[in-house]
């Protein structure tokens, strides 16, 4: 998943060949002003997911952070207005900075996932739901007990309506190919400069390999290194490599 945060980047990963379109909800919230980490309102997001899904022509699964909401009640609401925008796959992640911990209890996140899942269930679509676990992403537990944990949540989890199981953070390949064992559903990794490769991913079992906010990162990169050679050197090879007017105005 070459994940996309606007209709423009949609269309670009589409003409250059993916399956399906994915968004990033880091990616997202920057292009609308805020912060991640739930500081976008459902109205916005569910907008932005609307637009993405009317400009391609391929799945489209959202990126709902924890489901923009507090109460199952709430999942269950952006769920239903995520279906009627158009997308057939979210992400719903667990993380919860709060005193009780970096993560929400598992018996509270799988009411959610319920939630969700009976949601779309009533509105007639398979959604996939993919839901995240961030046991490594937030060194939940020690070394020797993170895999453990994971599997523990992975499993709650598909019991309670879950498609498949994304666990950003994890690299080791080891400790990967034990979650692919062990999890008996699909399993998502995020990946990046340092990463295993897809081809080594692929090799011990993983369905689904995402670049999350990568790619966003690397465009908003771009932008600083190009404003900056503007200003000091004069001279402006940092954008040499861009797509052209006439690429980009075709997309659309």
């Amino acid at each position: 998943m070459a994940n996309a945060w606007d209709v423009a980047s949609a269309c670009v990963t589409v003409a250059s060949g993916v399956k399906a379109v994915a968004t990033t909800s880091a990616g997202v919230a920057w292009s609308l002003g805020a912060a991640d980490g739930d500081s976008v309102d459902r109205s916005r997001a569910i907008d932005l997911i609307a637009r993405v899904c009317a400009a391609v022509d391929v799945p489209v699964t959202a990126d709902i952070e924890t489901g923009f909401g507090t109460t199952p009640d709430d999942v269950a609401q952006t769920i239903r207005e995520v279906i009627a925008a158009g997308a057939v796959g979210v992400n719903l992640e667990d993380s919860f900075t709060s005193e009780e911990g970096p993560l929400r209890a598992i018996a509270a996140q799988s009411d959610r996932i319920a939630a969700a899942r009976a949601a779309a269930d009533e509105s007639g679509i398979s959604l996939f739901i993919n839901a995240r676990t961030d046991t490594f992403l937030r060194s939940v537990g020690t070394d020797d007990t993170r895999v453990a944990l994971t599997v523990e949540r992975a499993h709650a989890y598909l019991a309670a309506g879950a498609s498949g199981i994304f666990v950003p953070g994890a690299r080791d390949l080891t400790a990967i190919k034990t979650l692919v064992t062990e999890i008996p559903a699909p399993v998502n990794i995020m990946v990046g400069p340092g990463f295993p490769t897809i081809a080594e991913l692929a090799g011990v079992g993983v369905a689904r390999a995402s670049l999350g906010a990568a790619i966003a990162e690397a465009a908003y990169g771009l932008a600083r290194r190009a404003t900056e050679e503007l200003l000091t050197k004069g001279t402006y090879d940092s954008v040499r490599d861009g797509m052209s007017w006439p690429e980009l105005n075709a997309l659309f």
